[in-house]
C-alpha cells in the first residue's frame, strides 16, 4: 500500500508541476492551448492525488488527516479542489498561474514529512477529527483561491489591455467578486473548524480553549477575515484594499500551518 500511494502522490506532484508550467506559458505566453492543456492536465493530478489518499486511507484503516504529512497532502488536495469548482464556474483558467504555485508550494512542504502510518493517540481517536479537520482543509483551499485571485487583482491594471486579456482575465470587479466569494466560503468553513476543535478540546482535554499557538493563530486569522468580511458588508470596501486583506489573510493561513508547527511548540504538532 505504501508503495502505491508513494507512486501515486509523486505522480500528482509531477503533474502539479506540469500544470503550473501551462498556466504560466498560457498566462504570460498568450497562448490558448496551454490553458487548456494545464486544465486538462490539472484533473489528472487531481484524480491521482484523490488515489493517493484513498490507498493511505485504506492502508491506515482511517481516515488519512491524523499527522503533518496526511494534513499537508490534503491541503494541497483542498485547494485544487476549490480552484477546479472555480475555474469550473467562472470559466478562468488564468487564476492558475497564481494558484497552483501555492499548491505546489504546500504538496512540496508535505513530501519533505514523514510519510509513515502510526497508530493513532488518544486525543486523535475522536469522531469530531474528521469533521474538524476537513473543514480546514475546504477553509484553506478557499482562501488559497481567494489569495491567487487577490494578487491577480493587484496586478490587473499594468496589464496591457490586448485581446487575450479581454477574453481571458476578468475586469477588477469580477476579480473582487470572486475573491470575495472564496472568502466568504472559506470563512464560513474556518469557522466551522473554530467550532469544532473547541468541541473536541473539551472531550480530549477537557477544555475548550487554551490558547495553544495553533489555537491562537487559528483565531487571529479567523479575525483577520472578519475584518475583512466586516468592512466589505459594513462599510462597502472594494478593489485593492480588500485584495491585500486577503493576501495577508492567507498568509496567516500559511503561518498558522506550517509556520506554528516549524517554529512554535504546540499539542497540534502531531508529527
Amino acid at each position: 500500500m505504501n508503495q502505491i500511494e508513494n507512486i501515486l502522490f509523486y505522480i500528482a506532484l509531477g503533474v502539479y508541476a506540469g500544470a503550473m508550467i501551462l498556466y504560466l506559458f498560457f498566462f504570460l505566453g498568450r497562448k490558448e492551448k496551454f490553458g487548456r492543456r494545464g486544465t486538462l492536465l490539472l484533473y489528472a493530478g487531481f484524480l491521482s492525488h484523490t488515489a493517493a489518499l484513498m490507498v493511505r486511507g485504506i492502508g491506515a484503516g482511517r481516515v488519512p488527516l491524523t499527522n503533518q504529512y496526511e494534513f499537508a497532502t490534503s491541503f494541497a488536495w483542498g485547494i485544487v479542489l476549490l480552484f477546479l469548482i472555480f475555474e469550473r464556474k467562472y470559466k478562468f483558467q488564468a487564476m492558475g498561474a497564481f494558484v497552483m504555485p501555492v499548491v505546489l508550494l504546500v504538496i512540496g512542504y508535505a513530501a519533505m514529512q514523514n510519510k509513515d502510518v502510526r497508530p493513532l493517540m488518544p486525543a486523535l481517536q475522536s469522531n469530531w477529527l474528521v469533521f474538524h479537520v476537513a473543514t480546514a482543509v475546504i477553509s484553506y483551499g478557499a482562501f488559497g483561491v481567494a489569495f491567487g485571485v487577490s494578487l491577480l487583482y493587484l496586478i490587473r491594471d499594468r496589464m496591457k489591455e490586448d485581446s487575450f486579456i479581454k477574453k481571458h482575465v476578468p475586469d477588477l470587479k469580477q476579480l473582487d467578486y470572486i475573491s470575495y466569494r472564496a472568502v466568504a466560503a472559506g470563512y464560513f468553513f474556518l469557522t466551522l473548524v473554530m467550532i469544532t476543535g473547541a468541541i473536541w478540546a473539551q472531550q480530549a482535554w477537557s477544555r475548550y480553549w487554551a490558547w495553544d499557538p495553533k489555537e491562537t493563530w487559528s483565531f487571529i486569522t479567523w479575525i483577520i477575515y472578519s475584518i475583512y468580511l466586516h468592512l466589505r458588508i459594513a462599510r462597502g470596501w472594494r478593489g485593492k484594499k480588500a485584495a491585500v486583506f486577503a493576501v495577508v489573510g492567507f498568509i496567516a493561513v500559511l503561518f498558522t500551518y506550517i509556520g506554528v508547527n516549524t517554529l512554535l511548540p504546540s499539542v497540534h504538532s502531531y508529527a
